[in-house]
């Protein structure tokens, strides 16, 4: 939630509306369609464009939007897959390490920059040229394939993202269909209500399309916009209420384990680091702000907030619902309207947020395929394009209806790639020449092995799940109301 992206994210997250830049120093920066597609990752916002420099509280505010995505209300079952305890401290060092890896992309960027005396380098832009100052000969005629691998992963993500919107719209909208009936206009004393069967979740992704269809066919980004508003007001009012529900009447946390079984940890990896995968934003708005010697701190101060978030948001989740806790938690609200219209307020807010993801692909693939078709033919390749991209996505989330598989298996697919694995290696290629200290090179290729392990064992992990789940209906998809 990323920037034109992003913010996965977002991942998971709203929408980034910065002003326009005018440098009072140096040369002035020229438009880069690349850096504004390239850029993001897992945030929910895709719109960087060249305004004039932003304040440092304004970089604080895009960064916190941009995390708040759908990411954020899977963590309670992820900090269940952990352990009570386990999954807090894997949350507080997964932050520290996202953190970490933003750092070092942002001093990579500023080092290409001076070394070819560019004003802005994107993160497709900093792998390349890192491999192409590697000591490597091979590495160094192989280093376009950096940026075409970044790109890769940005659509791989982008697409996962929206899957994981389909999902949860069509999860959260049935269960609010088969409670509409039994639903109390009081919240105290609701009583468990027994669900009222309807059509299947796959039949309510189905239903989403042609709404999905007709929010991809809008091309202009200032457009989008007025959609990105309404997600970020929509999605910051049901956080507020849902962290208020959550944090009273915990039961007993003695029956929860400190920590799970290590079969289940891999999901909370996927699921973790598909929350922390903003890292996409961090080389725009460092771009985009009038003081960017500020940013290291504003982007210290940012992670941390982010961290302390989750790690509430998670504990609390779990300690509250227990065993009992869901894909995502919305789910376990109880049955009556206030609780309802949160839901209501989410689904809202994710359909607006599915079009500013699905920007970032769209901008990177149809304009490769429409430099190859004449002019005349250029609407009707793009708006295919487009249609045959969202009824990719849908069937994808038709294939894995499981909201909790599908978040860890995006994540540990891409995020963790994009997040973990190539900024450790950026640092060692681009500082290698120069000298690095031993403590250094092991740090960073330490961060990319527990990276590259977390890939395989989440991706195999999560796959194994689906597999073995067969057609039983997943519990994810069960409607089940708690007092």
């Amino acid at each position: 939630m990323p920037v034109t992206q992003s913010a996965r994210g977002s991942q998971e997250a709203a929408t980034l509306k910065l002003d326009p830049i005018s440098p009072s120093n140096g040369p002035k920066k020229p438009h880069n369609k690349d850096s504004r597609f390239l850029d993001g990752s897992s945030l929910e916002s895709p719109g960087v464009e060249k305004t004039k420099g932003i304040t440092a509280l304004q970089t604080l505010v895009h960064l916190l939007k941009g995390n708040m995505g759908t990411g954020v209300l899977g963590l309670p079952l992820a900090v269940k897959n952990a352990g009570v305890l386990m999954g807090p401290l894997s949350l507080l060092v997964m932050g520290l390490v996202a953190c970490h890896c933003m750092h070092i992309l942002v001093r990579c960027a500023q080092r290409f920059c001076h070394r070819l005396n560019k004003p802005f380098m994107d993160y497709g832009d900093t792998v390349m040229h890192a491999l192409g100052a590697s000591p490597s000969v091979w590495l160094r005629n192989h280093a376009h394939w950096g940026r075409y691998t970044v790109s890769f992963l940005l659509v791989v993500t982008q697409l996962g993202f929206c899957c994981v919107y389909i999902v949860f719209l069509a999860d959260n909208l049935k269960q609010v269909v088969e409670a509409v009936n039994s639903t109390a206009v009081s919240c105290h004393g609701n009583e468990t209500a027994l669900a009222m069967a309807t059509m299947d979740s796959r039949l309510y992704m189905l239903a989403f399309l042609p709404g999905l269809a007709l929010l991809v066919f809008i091309r202009n980004l200032r457009v989008l916009t007025v959609f990105s508003l309404l997600a970020n007001i929509s999605m910051l009012v049901s956080l507020v209420i849902i962290t208020q529900y959550i944090s009273q009447g915990i039961p007993d946390p003695g029956q929860l384990p400190l920590v799970a079984s290590w079969k289940t940890y891999p999901l909370f990896f996927g699921t973790a680091i598909f929350s922390f995968e903003s890292i996409g934003v961090v080389l725009p708005l460092e771009n985009k702000m009038k003081d960017s010697h500020h940013f290291p701190a504003i982007l210290s101060l940012g992670m941390s907030i982010i961290t302390a978030l989750y790690i509430v948001i998670g504990a609390l989740g779990y300690l509250r619902f227990g065993d009992d806790i869901k894909a995502s938690i919305t789910l376990n609200l109880p049955n009556c309207w206030l609780y309802q219209s949160v839901k209501l307020l989410y689904v809202v807010g994710i359909l607006c947020t599915y079009a500013l993801q699905f920007y970032v692909p769209a901008e990177i693939m149809i304009p490769f395929a429409v430099a190859r078709v004449s002019k005349r033919w250029a609407l009707p390749v793009d708006l295919s394009i487009r249609l045959a991209m969202v009824c990719l996505t849908c069937i994808l989330a038709i294939l894995i209806p499981r909201l909790d598989l599908v978040l860890s298996l995006v994540g540990s697919v891409s995020s963790s790639a994009l997040a973990l694995i190539i900024p450790p290696l950026l640092e060692v290629t681009t500082y290698y020449t120069e000298g690095m200290s031993p403590l250094t090179i092991a740090k960073d290729a330490l961060i990319s092995a527990l990276g590259f392990v977390g890939f395989v064992v989440g991706t195999y992990q999560a796959l194994g799940e689906l597999i073995g789940s067969g057609d039983s209906p997943p519990s994810s998809n069960s409607t089940i109301f708690l007092q």
